[in-house]
């Protein structure tokens, strides 16, 4: 039998080259419809907020900054004091369900105990505070939303088996419960008439519409999702605890999925990320075989996407791909381009969880061993003046970079395209294969050396 070529795995600087961290409250606060974020830091880290996530200004967004002074540093202030006025000032405002303490890297040097203050004031105001890391020394891009996620998770109510299963039976009229025993694990699963009804949790921010596709594609298999962490409201959170089980849709989750397991005692469900139709199709079935259910019509679906956008596929087939490292999506983009012909000389990427990404590191491999291509080189915290030395000698058609570095690429006649915009597009789900090409092939299309095949496609090439 012959064994799958393992990626080569190197880590380099030990730095972080990334977007910060605090700019998760971007879609955060807009995922979470009745919380309030507040950043703690220094004027530097409002102006980031200014410009960075200045685009939403005319939503009246639900965040402000906490703007440390020569007195909180050097501790003539009280922490508490302070920090009560201010959110007195965001109740009597806003009324918020939950407030987010979003800690930076000033509160981290200093070391500011948000964790302590965090409960006193809980009780005094009435309102949830929930603390959560996001300081660029410890963490890297989208790693902001992982600290967010497991400190919900600890607010998430106590999942009871029984209690859900006379509501089951009160709301589905199910005449008689069906538990299917595995050898190796207790899956609680209950059918009527051939459906099957799962204690299933999602965890991982995504647009509304595109967490409902995702629960389509589950629902068209018989699995029902009971939850989402995050919720679109703070109490609608999921119920979590023995008998639930969990999977994610991102890859930068590491955290939140090692606090499910070890304090919430959910069940993980390792599978690939619903990234491109083939991730898409390898998330279901891994679901769908937990819960011993046969998928239907993933493959026809999946090729129903890959035919839909062949004109884009077309443009990208033997194009060569550089990831500098940025937004921890570098694995599942890597993988969905292979697969769709691309050339992926090195994967760069931040921090790497061998453990919670090894589904995705496992369908990598098999996808370079359908596609007949050598497996990619993986740098984890990639040098990033070494990484320029290679590219001018692997010469690749595009470089995904972070923003720092995309004009001196596009001055040594590289294309590039900025990482950060595949992590506020939307990019899961069989259906939003296209936004992801539309993405990668822009840069591409600029030059003005490719045809589409489609109008449509002829006609963004104009307008870009």
């Amino acid at each position: 039998m012959k064994t799958l070529e393992t990626p080569a795995f190197e880590c380099e600087t030990g730095n972080y080259h990334t977007f910060c961290p605090i700019s998760c409250v971007a879609w955060l606060y807009q995922k979470i419809e009745d919380s309030f974020f507040l950043v703690v830091g220094t004027k530097t880290c409002g102006y980031f907020l200014q410009n960075a996530l200045g685009v939403t200004i005319f939503a009246e967004p639900r965040y402000a900054m906490a703007e440390l002074e020569e007195g909180d540093i050097s501790a003539k202030l009280n922490d508490q004091e302070e920090l009560e006025k201010i959110c007195l000032n965001i109740k009597n405002d806003r009324n918020p369900s939950v407030i987010f303490w979003i800690g930076t890297c000033t509160t981290e040097i200093i070391k500011m105990d948000l964790e302590g203050i965090a409960p006193i004031l809980e009780k005094r105001l009435g309102i949830p505070i929930i603390v959560a890391r996001a300081n660029g020394l410890d963490y890297a891009f989208t790693q902001g939303e992982d600290t967010v996620l497991a400190a919900m998770a600890h607010r998430c109510p106590d999942y009871k088996h029984c209690d859900t299963s006379k509501k089951m039976l009160g709301l589905g009229g199910i005449e008689h419960l069906v538990r299917i025993n595995n050898n190796s694990i207790n899956k609680p699963i209950y059918q009527k008439e051939g459906l099957t009804r799962s204690n299933l949790v999602l965890f991982g921010s995504l647009p509304s519409s595109v967490a409902s596709q995702l629960n389509l594609e589950l629902k068209r298999q018989s699995v029902f999702v009971s939850g989402w962490l995050p919720s679109q409201r703070y109490n609608e959170l999921p119920k979590l605890g023995e008998g639930i089980y969990v999977c994610g849709v991102n890859p930068f989750l590491s955290r939140t999925a090692t606090t499910l397991m070890r304090r919430r005692k959910c069940q993980l469900i390792g599978a690939p990320f619903p990234i491109g139709p083939d991730g898409t199709r390898a998330w279901i079935e891994k679901i769908c075989s937990i819960f011993n259910l046969k998928p239907e019509g993933l493959e026809e679906r999946e090729n129903q996407i890959w035919k839909k956008n062949k004109d884009y596929i077309q443009i990208i087939k033997g194009k060569s791909v550089f990831f500098m490292g940025d937004n921890l999506l570098e694995i599942s983009l890597a993988r969905f381009f292979i697969r769709c012909g691309m050339i992926v000389y090195e994967i760069g990427i931040p921090y790497m969880d061998k453990r919670y990404q090894s589904a995705e590191l496992l369908f990598l491999q098999q996808t370079c061993e359908n596609m007949r291509i050598p497996s990619p080189r993986i740098v984890e915290k990639p040098d990033n003046y070494s990484q320029v030395q290679r590219m001018r000698e692997l010469k690749p058609h595009l470089a995904i970079t972070g923003m720092a570095h995309a004009n001196p690429l596009e001055a040594r006649n590289i294309d590039t395209k900025w990482s950060v915009e595949f992590t506020f597009a939307q990019i899961h789900g069989s259906s939003n294969a296209r936004d992801i090409l539309e993405l990668v092939t822009r840069p591409l299309r600029r030059r003005g050396g490719f045809t589409p095949n489609s109008r449509s496609l002829s006609k963004q090439t104009l307008e870009h």
